[in-house]
């Protein structure tokens, strides 16, 4: 070739890479986000309307800042007050070490396979829970609704329990502890003790009398208790704080308040197996009674207990899993949790009746004490005969072996009159059958024990601090299975969503502190989460299993977990637990029949507790909070049935979330402005040309809907979706 050839060809060269240069320089900026938001959608077959696996777009939603932190999120949801204060209860009452058969057993039954499934949709939509349900069948798009009020139900007095935490925890710092001893009362002519607290208990006067100031009904409001008022509005402002940022504020804390109530469980484990009587509560405890594991009562109880010990149907797990990346292993995750759930509440069992065996204890050797004196006094009487006692006894040093032989002779020779001496069996198993739970456990029994403790002032302030951070855990999980599916389906900031809700709730809350508030407390508890919790699981397994499709739903799992589940959750799915949920729901509904609709009202001159009917504006509100509960569920039911929301401006086949931006796209994807989605190369169509926006824009298509949220849009495009549900609820 001539050499002017070859000067020729290196200047058309270097004319072609400076046009390219050019080229290159003055593409739009916004190209490479709209790349990377392509979504390509090739055979309708394919996983018809599922995210783009990979797309970077997903990133865009809030993430955990590590493995370690989501973990402890859901076992800060899950662990609750319950494990401490519940599950002892029930393994005492259900026969000791053979309840944890059942509960075992019904663990593996509805708990694994039911937290699975939650994790799974939660992770695989990466929505909360109102857009996963609107996703997988807009007729069943109530359920998301229904599990955000009751969510709102159950934080409304949850918060009110850690307001009550908190007043014991900021008494707790003075030496003796305020609950310690009876009051003094005194007049003009002399002092005597508070007869209230005479006649019961100085723990007991003190949560009734001091805490509480609590009326003696249910109608009788008494006002405000403005020292609770002030606990309840302080919790408030700490979950406020905690939750206003999302997971980005609420997962650090995390680190503090899922650890601390396991530190606080061992070290009261420690001490109180080295106290006089703990080993007497744990070999009570786990002594199993294997003719009370066959009553249907207890496999009721059971399933109840794992039922609600893990969360299930309030939206807390599918919200924390919504911001899982899509390939987290979270079969691993779900039966990691539950584990656990059920080792704590073991190890809380184990603490429970260690200080109440020390507990026991004491209380018989007071026992044992008083009766001696008295048997004393007969023989000194005359009453009983000197020749009865056998000669090794020491009433000045009597223990209770000896006491008891010394009963049980008493009572042989003397069992005509034997009623009339008033002397009572002085047996440490008496004592620890006696069935305490919930605030009667917690607020009563056990701070009772820790007075006796050596520094009793310290175990006070660490038990009543991990109760406070065993609330809060599952506070924030509760709040975030109603923010999340409101920040995702309607794109309103989370910050002033979380302040308006705190408020909100705060104000509603007041009725739980008034004197009052204790049965309302009761109440809700009773009424407004067992029954709708229990449907909307029910419908949950339904929409996975029956209309998304057990068969689609494992694919599902095998494209994230990169492995195929065992076929275990294919038939636990499809036959199992709906057998399970349905028979639980049928014994709640007929325990809740036959049990009479009640509280227990504290009546101050007898200074003892007296079971009250609800009046019938009491009855009205329990069954509202049932009805209100699951309501959501058959109106967007018929909402979307009957078509009453008109989507002729909003009938989608693609709606894509980034940044706070809704684009909806017509359902016509036909010409050179949908190549893209169809799976044309961009080489087959003109460079798209976005200015600043980052989205396609076509002619004719709606206009972007801006919403304020910046980072908390969805963060992930979905295509070929018709009847999108987020646009019209």
């Amino acid at each position: 070739m001539p050499k002017n050839s070859k000067v020729v060809k290196r200047e058309l060269d270097d004319e072609v890479i400076e046009s390219v240069k050019d080229l290159l320089s003055n593409e739009d900026s916004s190209d490479d986000a709209f790349k990377k938001s392509e979504l390509m959608v090739n055979d309708q077959e394919e996983k018809d309307g599922d995210v783009e696996e990979g797309s970077d777009v997903e990133d865009e939603r809030p993430a955990w800042n590590s493995k370690l932190q989501y973990i402890l999120a859901q076992v800060g949801f899950s662990v609750g007050l319950g494990n401490v204060w519940r599950f002892p209860y029930l393994c005492q009452k259900n026969g000791g070490g053979a309840y944890l058969v059942p509960y075992l057993i019904l663990l593996l039954i509805i708990g694994i396979p039911l937290f699975f499934l939650e994790l799974a949709v939660g992770q695989r939509i990466r929505r909360g829970s109102i857009g996963v349900w609107n996703y997988i069948s807009p007729k069943l798009g109530g359920i998301g609704f229904a599990s955000c009020v009751v969510c709102f139900f159950v934080a409304l007095y949850y918060n009110v329990i850690i307001g009550w935490s908190l007043f014991y925890f900021s008494q707790s710092f003075q030496h003796p502890l305020p609950w310690d001893q009876c009051p003094l009362v005194k007049n003009t002519s002399h002092t005597f003790v508070e007869p209230e607290c005479e006649k019961s208990s100085a723990t007991t006067y003190y949560w009734y009398r001091e805490a509480l100031n609590i009326s003696s009904s249910l109608s009788e409001s008494g006002g405000l208790n403005w020292k609770m008022t002030v606990c309840l509005l302080a919790a408030w402002v700490m979950v406020c704080l905690a939750m206003i940022k999302g997971i980005q504020s609420s997962g650090k804390i995390m680190y503090f308040s899922s650890l601390f109530p396991y530190v606080v469980l061992l070290c009261f484990l420690i001490r109180g197996l080295l106290l006089n009587g703990s080993v007497d509560g744990i070999r009570h405890m786990f002594t199993p009674k294997l003719e009370i594991m066959l009553e249907p009562k207890v496999w009721r109880e059971a399933a109840t207990q794992v039922f609600f010990a893990l969360g299930l149907g309030f939206g807390g797990v599918i919200a924390f899993s919504s911001y899982n990346k899509r390939d987290n292993n979270c079969h691993f995750d779900a039966v990691l949790v539950s584990f656990i759930n059920f080792f704590t509440s073991v190890l809380a069992t184990l603490v429970v009746f260690a200080v109440l065996g020390f507990k026991a204890n004491i209380i018989n050797e007071k026992c044992v004490i008083q009766n001696s004196e008295k048997i004393l006094k007969l023989l000194k009487m005359g009453n009983l005969s000197q020749d009865m006692i056998p000669h090794h006894i020491n009433f000045s040093s009597i223990t209770a072996e000896d006491y008891n032989l010394v009963y049980d002779i008493i009572q042989k020779v003397k069992e005509e009159e034997f009623d009339s001496l008033g002397l009572k069996s002085c047996q440490i198993e008496d004592e620890l059958n006696k069935a305490v739970q919930g605030t009667g456990l917690a607020f009563i029994a056990f701070t009772e024990a820790m007075t006796h403790f050596p520094a009793s002032p310290f175990w006070s302030v660490m038990f009543f601090l991990m109760l406070v951070n065993l609330g809060l855990g599952s506070m924030f999980g509760t709040i975030e299975g109603i923010i999340t599916p409101i920040v995702d389906t309607f794109k309103v900031r989370k910050e002033i969503l979380t302040v308006i809700c705190c408020l909100v709730a705060f104000f509603i809350g007041l009725i739980f502190v008034q004197r009052s508030g204790n049965y309302f407390v009761t109440m809700f508890d009773d009424y407004s989460a067992t029954l709708p919790l229990l449907i909307v699981v029910i419908l949950e397994n339904i929409a996975v299993i029956r209309i998304y499709g057990i068969d689609k739903f494992m694919e599902d799992l095998k494209d994230m977990l990169g492995f195929s589940p065992s076929q275990y959750y294919y038939y636990m799915w499809k036959y199992i637990s709906p057998f399970v949920l349905l028979c639980l729901l049928v014994a709640s509904i007929v325990q809740m029949g036959l049990s009479p609709p009640g509280y227990n009202a504290w009546i101050e001159d007898m200074a003892m507790e007296e079971f009250h009917s609800y009046p019938t504006w009491g009855m009205i509100v329990c069954i509202s909070l049932m009805v209100l509960a699951i309501l959501p569920v058959p109106i967007v039911f018929m909402v979307r049935h009957c078509n009453l929301i008109d989507d002729s401006s909003g009938s989608l086949a693609s709606v894509s979330y980034k940044r706070g931006r809704i684009i909806k796209e017509p359902v016509n994807l036909e010409g050179d402005s949908t190549s893209l989605i169809h799976g044309k190369s961009p080489s087959e169509v003109p460079s798209p040309n976005f200015g600043k926006n980052i989205y396609r824009k076509q002619t004719g298509s709606p206009t972007l809907d801006t919403a304020p949220n910046g980072r908390y849009g969805i963060g992930y495009l979905m295509a070929d979706m018709p009847d999108m549900p987020e646009s019209d609820l």
